[in-house]
């Protein structure tokens, strides 16, 4: 058998991680029965986002396509996901102001591809998906800041959308001929945004579930018998956080998506982190230039990255025989690591670095720190490994922690993780792509947070609390099951489980 050189540049591979919030969440708080419904949600959730994720853009003129969805449609649709399940804080599931109100809040920002790369929305009370607002709005941004509005969007008065201010509230008269140049708009402008967009607006009663508004109700009642905090409780989970999703598609662009109902018995026109660029959310890339042989993104985190860079060097590393290289290449245990890198006399590689985080969690400890942007700030100037830049943040012990002083444990306060993928890609000196990466990033700081992602070999993963196993297993409680087991995705998909 005879064994030829491939010279195919690789492949950037999608990958995905979604949340569904993070805080004070134990087994004894959640329960078995809760456990079960949240693990559910996720895996079907993530594996309806993966099946999107791999499914071809359909062509209106030959029917097919090669194409598939960007980094920001496939974390948009998974968030819709969420936002729609009365499970996680946002959309449907979303908590209730002290006045018991609902408003919600979203986000997107992309490594690439649109002018504004980030926007938020806050203070959002009819929107029945908030993270399709801030999709709408990031990608009429490139319109918006080239001053070359849509016919009928420029101005809903003359000749385009006419938006009754008595379908929103009386005194929404206006006057929004788009989102400008704008990265954070708040409340009527923002729904008078999602009517010209087309977006679905819905009666407030929508967001009301029962669950929810016992919670409200609860909290409040202990703070006023001076029994702790209406927005935290030590006792129960009180959710303070988000949901989320970070996709990275075959173009390399990675996005973050995020949406919230906020923290429970917040204040009314309380705005946290969620929509704030760099603080609930990220993303962005740049390059390196770096010698063949040295490192490119912080010292070697696994057999990966150690093989990734002896792959990088120029020249070969060690030469084999004819009758060798078959049998290296029968016996190699992944077939996708037997590939030859093209060769180049220039030594020099540039590499693309991108990281898009989502947070989770203690919105107002998020804003103190700036959580996410620090994250990225770290991986690119120390020229470290996002997750060891993540742990430093998010990790316990680490900058969200220490934000809240002697608080910490007492009020929620620095409670929070993040989700996020960091991908690497290597080209060499007449751009030839020479090696890919892409890593999932999870890191919290607190007794949990609901996550799942779709692993190396294509299985839907799910996970709530620290990997160390402390608290998968307690006195009195049944095993929590499923925690890090690899499920096939067409079975949850399916809807069969």
């Amino acid at each position: 058998m005879e064994y030829k050189w491939q010279l195919a540049a690789p492949q950037v591979k999608p990958r995905l991680i979604i949340h569904g919030g993070a805080g004070n969440i134990t087994p004894e708080k959640l329960g078995p029965e809760k456990y079960k419904q949240y693990r559910h949600a996720l895996l079907t959730i993530v594996s309806k986002a993966d099946t999107y994720m791999r499914t071809p853009v359909s062509s209106s003129q030959h029917g097919f396509s090669t194409k598939h969805p960007s980094a920001l449609d496939v974390a948009t649709y998974a968030v819709t996901l969420l936002e729609n399940n009365p499970l996680f804080n946002s959309g449907h599931g979303a908590v209730f102001t002290r006045d018991g109100i609902n408003e919600m809040d979203s986000s997107v920002m992309v490594s690439r591809g649109h002018a504004k790369r980030g926007v938020g929305l806050t203070g959002l009370r009819r929107v029945k998906n908030p993270i399709l607002l801030a999709k709408a709005m990031l990608e009429h941004g490139d319109d918006d800041l080239a001053k070359k509005v849509e016919s009928g969007l420029a101005n809903p008065r003359q000749g385009g959308i006419f938006v009754n201010p008595d379908q929103l509230d009386a005194n929404a008269n206006l006057d929004v001929p788009s989102a400008q140049g704008h990265t954070l708009i708040h409340g009527e402008t923002a729904e008078i945004l999602a009517r010209m967009y087309g977006l679905e607006l819905v009666d407030p009663k929508y967001f009301f579930t029962q669950n929810r508004w016992d919670e409200h109700g609860r909290a409040l009642e202990k703070e006023k018998a001076g029994k702790g905090l209406a927005t935290w409780s030590a006792e129960e989970y009180l959710p303070q956080g988000t949901c989320g999703a970070v996709a990275l598609d075959a173009d390399g662009v990675v996005c973050a998506a995020t949406s919230t109902g906020g923290m429970t018995n917040k204040l009314t026109g309380r705005i946290g982190d969620t929509p704030v660029v760099g603080a609930g959310f990220w993303a962005e890339e740049w390059t390196e230039k770096s010698t063949a042989g040295k490192a490119t993104s912080g010292p070697a985190t696994d057999v990966w990255d150690s093989l990734r860079r002896c792959l990088s060097s120029p020249g070969p590393i060690v030469e084999l025989s004819s009758s060798l290289r078959g049998l290296v290449a029968d016996c190699l245990p992944t077939p996708s690591l037997y590939r030859p890198v093209a060769q180049t006399t220039d030594e020099n590689l540039q590499t693309t670095r991108s990281v898009a985080l989502s947070g989770t969690g203690n919105g107002d400890s998020f804003l103190r720190v700036a959580a996410t942007r620090t994250v990225g700030s770290i991986a690119q100037w120390a020229e470290l490994p996002a997750t060891e830049a993540l742990r430093r943040v998010a990790g316990r012990g680490g900058e969200l922690e220490k934000s809240a002083g002697d608080r910490w444990g007492k009020t929620g306060e620095g409670e929070g993780g993040m989700i996020g993928i960091e991908s690497v890609v290597s080209r060499d000196a007449i751009g030839r792509v020479v090696s890919t990466q892409a890593n999932i990033l999870q890191d919290h700081n607190c007794g949990g947070m609901f996550r799942a992602w779709i692993d190396d070999d294509g299985k839907a993963v799910m996970r709530i609390f620290h990997p160390d196993g402390e608290q998968t297993t307690h006195v009195g409680l049944p095993s929590f099951e499923g925690e890090n087991v690899p499920e096939d995705v067409w079975r949850w998909n399916a809807g069969k489980l």
